[in-house]
């Protein structure tokens, strides 16, 4: 997610060897013993920025500049602003405390990891005031052979960075398999990336078969993104199992504020959320220009950055993985009580799974600051703008069909479940099937970069019967094409039946996301004896092979399917 970035978070006693695992004791306990002070009265407001591509546009809203410049957004609300690197969240937490800064950058669960310590008093627990990004291609979990989906990951060791922005990524993976920390060995790693103690070098070892890491690291350990050759600091048959371009709405990048500088400078905060709009909307435009100012903006955030103005290509990359939600998207996330992915779920899956961890007491929940978002939206040019499609449908389906004909649906799979019907039913009303309505609807919310496969099978028992009675080979040919017809038919009507509920619930899915696939009689959960699907032996296998079929596929190398942002 932090391109070219190596983040120490603390120091680890003894001399440390090459990926070494190290103990990841809570943050209240690394921290224990900061004593929380007011925020300090400056002209200035010290405010941190990481290196992450959504940042760039908090310097375009400065000015580009580390400090206020005239006319800039910031200095257009009155505000003047020092903008200060810290990738060492444990370091901003403690300025935070101790009223160097009123306010934390990072991830929604990195700011949860700190949770116990923020909320020791009710002066500095934070408010969630800005969401900045989505991590959308930054962020990869890289996998050894033998691991094809995420539920092969059980009994298996992965490595992540203690505190850093892939602990929520991983849990929340697990989790959508069907799996908790429990069913895994954690490796916990110091650094993130560009040390010899990271995720990346642990796999290297051969002390983890899995490992959360950054987009450079994952290319390298998979020899460009492919199937690692074992050549040039890759793995032998190591590959992406899935990225945040497929699960893009899981790591949430935000600012929070303390609770009493909020209190006592409502109108600046808000301010300083205007400021960033404006900066986010003038980033866009510049991006697009590729013009002189394009040239200037790019290379100062280099420098801020990454530290040389000649890192100009890793910083479009930062930018490139960096999905802006905007006005409409903070509208989403931090005010509305029906989007999927909003702060609040964010939050609740992070502190549920840290506790699992020992990481938080879970006594802390974290909670966003009333906006006012009508007076937010002032001078936004693109207040409105819905997202784009990011699924080119034709491709889409022909994607589906060679795989189908192939029998590779399996290939990519990220998850699976299925839903059961009855003979000859046709509807699927929301009262029978809500829990698995909103399954699909959190899985198609999470993970909106995947193609999700509706697949409807058909019983095969009424074709067996007609073939033994001796039936013609053209009348048993339209007997399974009917069979196939029904199955298409029920797909469709279950694939309907998500989308009209979670229309409802006042969620838009994306009906280019669902592809539907008809089996018919071709793959029975009864099996298949020699080139005929075998005769149900029981009720259950009859009434199992009656089914639809989700499939959540990664299609991130599909480059006519997927149209990255």
């Amino acid at each position: 997610m932090k391109n070219m970035l190596a983040i120490v978070a603390f120091a680890i006693a003894g001399v440390a060897q090459a990926a070494t695992p190290i103990q990841a004791p809570a943050l209240s306990t690394v921290l224990k013993g900061i004593v929380a002070q007011p925020v300090s009265n400056s002209a200035s407001v010290t405010v941190p920025i990481i290196t992450w591509g959504g940042d760039i546009a908090t310097l375009v809203a400065n000015g580009n500049s580390l400090t206020t410049k005239p006319a800039s957004p910031f200095a257009q609300e009155g505000l003047s602003v020092t903008l200060r690197r810290e990738d060492v969240f444990p370091t901003q937490v403690k300025n935070y405390l101790q009223g160097k800064s009123p306010y934390l950058r990072g991830t929604v669960g990195m700011i949860q990891q700190a949770s116990d310590i923020l909320c020791q008093h009710a002066a500095t627990c934070p408010k969630v005031v800005y969401q900045m990004t989505w991590s959308a291609g930054g962020d990869a979990l890289v996998v050894a052979p033998g691991i094809a989906t995420v539920a092969d990951l059980r009994g298996k060791r992965i490595a992540v960075q203690a505190y850093g922005p892939h602990v929520d990524y991983l849990t929340k993976v697990l989790a959508d398999g069907g799996l908790s920390t429990r069913d895994v060995t954690l490796v916990w790693m110091r650094d993130l990336t560009g040390t010899e103690e990271t995720p990346a070098e642990a796999m290297l070892a051969g002390k983890a078969d899995a490992a959360a890491v950054i987009i450079p690291d994952a290319l390298a350990l998979t020899s460009g993104g492919n199937v690692g050759t074992g050549a040039e600091g890759s793995i032998r048959g190591a590959k992406i199992l899935l990225s945040t371009k497929t699960a893009n709405r899981i790591i949430a990048d935000v600012y929070a504020v303390r609770s009493d500088y909020l209190q006592a400078h409502g109108n600046e905060v808000q301010g300083f959320v205007h400021a960033l709009m404006v900066g986010q909307e003038s980033l866009r435009a510049i991006a697009s220009s590729k013009n002189t100012n394009y040239a200037k903006t790019f290379r100062f955030a280099a420098e801020a950055l990454l530290d040389s103005p000649n890192a100009v290509p890793d910083t479009e990359g930062l930018y490139a993985d960096a999905e802006f939600v905007g006005f409409k998207g903070n509208v989403d996330f931090l005010g509305s009580n029906a989007y999927p992915r909003r702060f609040a779920v964010l939050d609740n899956e992070t502190r549920s799974a840290f506790q699992s961890l020992g990481l938080v007491s879970g006594a802390s929940v974290l909670t966003a600051a009333t906006m006012d978002f009508n007076a937010l939206r002032r001078g936004l040019v693109h207040a409105d703008a819905a997202a784009e499609s990011r699924f080119n449908r034709d491709a889409v389906a022909n994607v589906v069909t060679r795989k189908q004909q192939q029998d590779t649906l399996g290939e990519g799979e990220l998850f699976s479940f299925e839903i059961f019907f009855s003979p000859n039913q046709k509807q699927f009303s929301t009262d029978l099937y809500a829990a698995d309505f909103e399954k699909v609807t959190q899985l198609a919310a999470t993970y909106g970069g995947a193609i999700i496969t509706v697949e409807g099978h058909a019983d095969p028992l009424e074709w067996l019967r007609m073939k033994k009675q001796g039936e013609t080979t053209i009348v048993l040919a339209q007997q399974k094409q009917s069979a196939r017809n029904l199955s298409l038919a029920r797909a469709a009507e279950v694939r309907e039946s998500v989308i009209a509920y979670a229309k409802a619930k006042r969620v838009n899915l994306n009906p280019d996301q669902f592809a539907l696939v008809p089996h018919g009689i071709s793959k029975p959960k009864s099996g298949v004896c020699g080139s005929d699907p075998c005769a149900p032996k029981n009720e259950k296998e009859w009434r199992d092979n009656m089914r639809v079929l989700f499939r959540i596929i990664q299609v991130e190398a599909e480059a006519s399917v997927f149209k990255p942002l």
